[in-house]
């Protein structure tokens, strides 16, 4: 098949989370399967316009701001050089009504509903906007019956809500490269917790920040470690320095895979505070380096943490709960080890040639029942 991926991102772009991941993962197998792949994405600073990444042709053009905009007329140009048996559109945020100039097979790609929370992410004004628009991006592909492939039991619950046929959600997991992310590594000397991920206000690492303050009352030795970057990176040192934490909070910025696994490894606990994920990618992440989650109990983080077995669940925002969470797990040799164990055999479950190959036949359904 030739495959053309439309998303906001590729793997290399500074501002790529889960879902860039996701797509690589699955789409450069889906290429080492014999098929032709191509990404259709944004650009960022000094980027080239094209460039082939693990079998994936990239298509860089425009910027963040209006990249939805020329989606339309990038399609048509890609479409003149050579024709698509089916087009992928990862609806993300804002989306690209692909139905309205796609005349080929069409799936859809979510990670999870923005729905409410992304007022927690932004301005009114800009919240309302992405709201409104992921509503009627909704009825519009529901109405053009569109199928889409979801990331968790989460989200896929969250499209059955809204009329979808679950028949027409498979589930693709997110999964582990088990190669790099493996248990047996040196655990840091003293407590550490770990946060992985991108900077985002919804993400609430101030939650965690906020959290540490009574932990530190209790175990003086507890450090932080947050991993990644974004936008939200300058207010959260801003707290953490006002809230006396400077000395035992270190933010790395971003990281490479390798060194991901290595800091992974070390820490005795990752902790997950956000108000809403599709899946939570580094919880399993973490889980095969023998390091167990402590996760709000939300969509996405809900069905990558098994409550008191792999993890611990906590309701979100309680941050009183997310701090005895913590000392709990950083306290109790035995239960750390027992959830260790746990959740490095859930791990396992999760394997990317796996998804991969679904991937292909999901597609191969979609363009048979279109031909």
């Amino acid at each position: 098949m030739k495959i053309l991926v439309i998303n906001w991102q590729d793997i290399k772009n500074p501002l790529g989370g889960g879902a860039e991941v996701h797509l690589h993962e699955i789409f450069s197998r889906v290429a080492r399967l014999g098929h032709e792949v191509t990404l259709l994405c944004s650009s960022f600073s000094g980027a080239p316009s094209e460039e082939m990444i693990d079998g994936i042709r990239v298509h860089r053009h425009g910027g963040r701001q209006l990249f939805n905009f020329q989606v339309p007329s990038l399609y048509r140009s890609l479409s003149r050089t050579g024709s698509f048996d089916v087009v992928i559109d990862d609806l993300n945020k804002i989306p690209f009504f692909t139905p309205l100039f796609v005349r080929k097979p069409l799936v859809g790609i979510a990670h999870h509903l923005f729905d409410k929370s992304i007022f927690l992410e932004t301005n009114v004004a800009v919240a309302s906007y992405v709201y409104w628009m992921e509503r009627v991006a909704l009825w519009f592909y529901k109405r053009k019956r569109v199928p889409f492939m979801v990331v968790s039991p989460s989200t896929q619950q969250e499209f059955i809500k809204r009329g979808y046929d679950e028949k027409d959600l498979p589930i693709l997991y997110n999964c582990v490269d088990h190669r790099r992310f493996q248990s047996g590594g040196e655990k840091s000397p003293s407590p550490l917790i770990g946060y992985f991920g991108r900077l985002k206000k919804y993400k609430s690492v101030d939650h965690l920040l906020r959290a540490l303050v009574e932990v530190r009352r209790q175990i003086p030795e507890a450090r932080l470690v947050v991993v990644g970057n974004g936008d939200d990176r300058e207010r959260l040192e801003v707290m953490t320095a006002d809230l006396g934490l400077r000395d035992c909070v270190q933010f790395t910025g971003f990281v490479t895979e390798d060194e991901k696994a290595k800091l992974l490894q070390s820490m005795w606990v990752m902790a997950m505070p956000s108000s809403k994920e599709g899946w939570g990618l580094t919880v399993l992440e973490a889980n095969a380096c023998g390091t167990p989650a402590i996760a709000s109990d939300v969509p996405g983080l809900r069905d990558a943490v098994k409550h008191n077995e792999t993890g611990l669940l906590y309701l979100y925002g309680d941050i009183t709960q997310l701090a005895k969470n913590i000392v709990s797990v950083l306290r109790d040799g035995t239960l750390r080890e027992r959830l260790s164990l746990a959740a490095t055999a859930f791990s396992k479950q999760f394997d990317w040639d796996v998804v991969a190959e679904k991937t292909v036949e999901e597609l191969e359904k979609v363009v048979r029942r279109k031909t």
